[in-house]
């Protein structure tokens, strides 16, 4: 309940980056209330296993967050359909029709990853052993087994990187940034779970920014024996068998390569939520040719959205790993702060 003369904020999303920008606000004094669209908080962590690369349970982390939360209200299961400035605060009309009145606004509304239904020729979706890393993400979090019914488990697992991503076809010209790295943990995963698998990632370009990433990616190969190799999947077919055949090149060697697998599991990027247009529309933020929205200043007012009193966190500017999420939330509340001060 918010004090007399207490500054309100509204924060459009709740994955981690709107959860952190919350907690942050709140702990700086403000009546803080996050608007969610899905049943529940965490966003796209809270259906990941263990996190890259200390091995951090996703859930865990979720949790950390909820716990900051106590003195913000929380509203799931809908959404801001409207938004009118009067006398300096903002008028948001909710989807069931309540309305919210708020000094300022961080909008966080995150990302999805790509429908790689999108990649006919991958067999996504006409295939049952074609997966996403999300899927995938997903079936070791809920610890489902891979391979049910099989004793032995897989000869062959191949990953495939940057599927919607850098990929002028389906018109994503950018890296989504924590893909490789998430491809080195769930090959390496795979092989702790079926050792006698053979595995293998089909990539691009090794992209491996972070410090600790190379030396997991050096353990990837040196002590869990994943297989690297430079080169793009052309297409995904199913033999008499059920088993997976796949067409590549190796680019290194020059040469076209041919392999039968038992799953293939497609490394997928990440997109601009869906609804994201609709509240850039409303907000009045620049919208890049990407879908992803444009700061004021990338350099110096990373979270400044142009439009006043409105502040952007997270990965709905651009793909993030979790610690660049945590610290841009925190930036964007910042950002909120300095306002609402000059603004008193």
């Amino acid at each position: 309940m918010a004090t007399d003369g207490q500054k309100k904020v509204v924060v459009i999303g709740g994955g981690i980056a709107g959860m952190e920008a919350a907690a942050q606000l709140a702990r700086m004094g403000y009546d803080t209330t996050i608007v969610e669209k899905q049943a529940r908080t965490g966003g796209n962590v809270a259906n990941w296993d263990h996190l890259f690369p200390e091995g951090r349970l996703a859930g865990e982390v979720v949790q950390q967050l909820y716990q900051k939360l106590s003195p913000v209200r929380i509203i799931t299961g809908s959404s801001v359909k409207k938004a009118d400035m009067l006398e300096g605060q903002y008028i948001l009309t909710l989807a069931d029709g309540s309305v919210l009145t708020t000094d300022a606004l961080v909008v966080s509304t995150g990302f999805r990853t790509f429908d790689a239904h999108r990649k006919e020729e991958y067999g996504y979706g006409i295939y049952d052993r074609v997966i996403t890393s999300a899927d995938l993400e997903g079936m070791l979090n809920e610890h489902q087994p891979l391979f049910p019914g099989r004793h032995k488990g897989p000869r062959r697992v191949a990953f495939i990187h940057c599927v919607g991503s850098r990929d002028e076809k389906v018109g994503n010209r950018y890296c989504s940034k924590a893909c490789c790295a998430m491809a080195v943990k769930q090959a390496s995963k795979v092989k702790e779970l079926y050792p006698d698998a053979e595995v293998y990632c089909f990539y691009m370009d090794l992209r491996m920014f972070d410090r600790r990433y190379e030396q997991m990616y050096l353990d990837a190969q040196a002590k869990s024996g994943v297989n690297f190799i430079r080169g793009r999947l052309s297409e995904a077919s199913e033999d008499l068998q059920g088993r997976l055949v796949i067409k590549a090149e190796d680019t290194l060697m020059s040469k076209p390569l041919k392999m039968t697998v038992d799953m293939l599991v497609l490394m997928v990027g990440m997109e601009p939520a869906s609804g994201a247009r609709s509240v850039a529309e409303m907000l009045k933020i620049p919208v890049g040719h990407d879908g992803f929205f444009n700061a004021t200043n990338e350099l110096l007012e990373a979270n400044c959205s142009g439009t006043p009193g409105v502040f952007l966190a997270g990965t709905c500017t651009g793909p993030k790993t979790i610690p660049e999420t945590i610290a841009d939330a925190r930036a964007a509340a910042t950002a909120a702060d300095a306002y609402l001060r000059k603004k008193s």
